[in-house]
C-alpha cells in the first residue's frame, strides 16, 4: 500500500498532483532508458575488456617468465644496478570522454625509444628481451587500468539509476496516485454532499 501525502485535499492541490505524476513518470521512463542503455554499453565493454585482459596476462606472463630466466642467470647485485637506471621515457595524458552521462578517464601514453643503459658484458640476452616486452607491454597496461577504472565508473551509476528507477516505481508514482485517488474520493464525497444540501434547500423552499 503506497504511503499517501500529507496536502490539502482541493482542487488545486488535485491538478499539481497529476503534473508532478506526470513528470515523475516521464523522468521515470527516460531514467529507465538511461539505465538499459548503460547495461547494454556495460555488458559490451566487459566483453571487450575480458579479451584485453586475458591477452594482457599471457603477454605479462612471458614477460615474468623471460625475466625470471634472466635473474637465475645474473648476480643479484649486477641486477639491481642495471635495473636502477631508466632506459626510456614515458609521459601519460589523461583526458575524458563521456559514456551515457558517465565521465570516465582516457590514458593515452607517449612513450620515448627503448634503450639499454647498462653494461652487456654483466647480463645476459635474456633481460634485454624481458625488458623490451615489458616496455611494449606498459601502453596497454595503462589502457587496461583505465577501461577498467570506466567499467567500475558505469556499474557505479548503474546502481544509482536503479535506485532512482526504484524509488520513482514503488515509492513516488504510487504515493502520487494513491494521493490522487483519495482526493478525489473526497471531492465527490464534497460534491455529492453539496448536491443533497441544496436538493433539501429546494425541497424546503417549494414546502413554503
Amino acid at each position: 500500500m503506497a504511503k499517501k501525502l500529507h496536502v490539502n485535499p482541493n482542487r488545486m492541490e488535485l491538478s499539481r498532483l497529476k503534473v508532478r505524476l506526470k513528470v515523475a513518470k516521464r523522468g521515470h521512463k527516460l531514467l529507465k532508458d538511461k539505465q538499459d542503455a548503460l547495461i547494454k554499453a556495460f555488458l559490451e565493454k566487459a566483453r571487450v575488456l575480458k579479451d584485453l585482459r586475458e591477452m594482457i596476462e599471457k603477454e605479462l606472463e612471458e614477460c615474468y617468465r623471460s625475466f625470471l630466466l634472466a635473474r637465475a642467470q645474473t648476480f643479484p647485485a649486477m641486477l639491481e644496478q642495471a635495473l636502477m637506471i631508466t632506459g626510456s621515457g614515458l609521459s601519460l595524458k589523461m583526458s575524458q570522454r563521456n559514456i551515457m552521462s558517465v565521465v570516465v578517464p582516457v590514458f593515452e601514453v607517449e612513450q620515448g625509444a627503448t634503450s639499454l643503459n647498462y653494461g652487456l658484458g654483466t647480463t645476459t640476452g635474456n633481460l634485454d628481451v624481458a625488458l623490451e616486452k615489458f616496455a611494449r607491454l606498459l601502453p596497454d597496461l595503462i589502457s587496461l587500468a583505465g577501461e577498467e577504472k570506466a567499467l567500475r565508473l558505469m556499474a557505479v551509476e548503474i546502481e544509482r539509476t536503479r535506485r532512482r528507477v526504484n524509488a520513482l516505481e514503488h515509492v513516488l508514482i504510487p504515493s502520487f496516485q494513491e494521493t490522487i485517488r483519495d482526493i478525489t474520493m473526497k471531492l465527490d464525497e464534497q460534491e455529492r454532499a453539496n448536491l443533497s444540501r441544496l436538493m433539501r434547500i429546494k425541497e424546503i423552499v417549494r414546502s413554503h
